[in-house]
């Protein structure tokens, strides 16, 4: 390939990676077509984008966005994976890939600039998304504001609740 199409194709591979700094590297070579294209597939539905690319290339187009570390994951076959909701969503998405075909192999991923393993992409993959994060944080909000909401009732129902009874015996 020319130092110029070489160029070509960094700055493409820089843009589609621009403001990315969360991306997993896989190794689907050994995937057949079909599985390949299945995968892909749903990815795609997911928003998430898929990259086979050269080691050279892509350790300088990471380079060149920002992203370092990944010297020692950028060896034989790769594929870049990024995009989706968050970085937990697609390291579930991808975790699940590799359990259900054989034939793909996480490498390791890149966390706001920083290289994790193989293990580490596993052990995201099994902590609490965007999601459920802020819905953890919503009730922890909320929660004392219904405990005080429930304290000052408590006492309001207690003294209803008699005198509606002290008035039904009066009724009869």
């Amino acid at each position: 390939m020319s130092k110029p199409i070489k160029q070509m194709v960094m700055s493409e591979i820089s843009h589609e990676l621009d403001g990315c700094s969360d991306l997993l590297i896989v190794d689907a070579s050994k995937m057949d077509a079909i599985t390949n294209n299945r995968w892909r597939t749903a990815l795609r539905e997911k928003q998430i984008k898929v990259l086979t690319v050269k080691n050279t290339l892509a350790r300088r187009s990471l380079e060149a966005a920002g992203v370092t570390g990944l010297e020692s994951l950028l060896t034989g076959p790769t594929t870049l994976v990024w995009g989706g909701e968050d970085v937990v969503a697609l390291s579930k998405e991808i975790t699940k890939w590799a359990k259900d075909v054989e034939a793909l192999q996480i490498k390791g991923a890149a966390i706001e600039g920083r290289a994790l393993g193989t293990d580490g992409v596993e052990s995201l993959s099994k902590s609490p998304g965007r999601v459920e994060l802020l819905g953890q944080i919503a009730g922890l909000i909320l929660s004392p504001g219904a405990r005080l909401a429930a304290a000052l009732l408590g006492p309001a129902r207690k003294i209803a609740g008699q005198v509606k009874t002290i008035a039904d015996k009066e009724g009869e």
